[in-house]
């Protein structure tokens, strides 16, 4: 994976914040609500920001978390798909950053199908990357069961990407043809894919726990 790429994303999310800048008014929208009618505003300047910050603390977290992970190790083992995952992310934001600007500048923007969308797609291409990540503290699905067996682990990253990419394509349809529930689809997806990895990996590790050779006695 190109190492330039979460700079260069970061460097676009800041010129375009510094081309519209001049043309905002005072205060501009930063929160929408499920209808995708803006509810929250914020000052122009915190408005052109918020995202290129956060870009910019992810560009650095994919330099660092390989570093300060105590598996560290294990990133020479799925960097590209580490960073694809990253990079991933960082696309998304960046997208949702042009979606906000162009809501700031005034033209309508139909955000109950755009973040709905934005987000299956992401969904989508993180399931499947996700079956190749390695054991470690900061990328992945973390339960105390995969982070104590790494065949807990292969096998709950692997139940986890089908169902990423299930409910990432159930959102992009959602986005579609019924913008007007995608966003409590949204919310429901993202709890099914949570609550269903953390029992499956604490069911795995039953199990593993139970096939387990015990000490003989003295």
């Amino acid at each position: 994976m190109r190492k330039w790429i979460p700079l260069l994303i970061v460097v676009l999310a800041f010129v375009g914040s510094a081309i519209v800048y001049p043309k905002l008014p005072a205060t501009v929208p930063t929160h929408w609500d499920m209808s995708g009618h803006a509810n929250g505003w914020s000052s122009r300047l915190w408005g052109v920001l918020m995202l290129p910050l956060f870009l910019l603390g992810l560009a650095v977290l994919v330099r660092i978390l390989p570093v300060i992970d105590p598996r560290g190790r294990n990133y020479a083992k799925f960097g590209g798909a580490f960073e694809a995952i990253i990079i991933s992310i960082m696309l998304f934001m960046l997208g949702m950053h042009v979606v906000v600007l162009r809501s700031q500048l005034g033209y309508p923007v139909a955000m109950q199908r755009l973040l709905p969308f934005g987000v299956g797609i992401l969904f989508v291409v993180v399931g499947n990357l996700l079956p190749r990540a390695r054991p470690n503290w900061f990328v992945g699905i973390k339960t105390p069961w995969t982070l104590s067996s790494d065949r807990v682990w292969e096998k709950t990253h692997r139940l986890g990407g089908h169902v990423f990419v299930a409910g990432g394509l159930l959102l992009v349809l959602a986005g579609f043809l019924a913008p007007q529930w995608a966003h409590f689809l949204m919310f429901a997806v993202i709890l099914a894919c949570s609550a269903g990895a953390f029992v499956y990996s604490y069911v795995e590790w039953r199990r593993e726990q139970s096939t387990a050779p015990r000490p003989a006695r003295s």
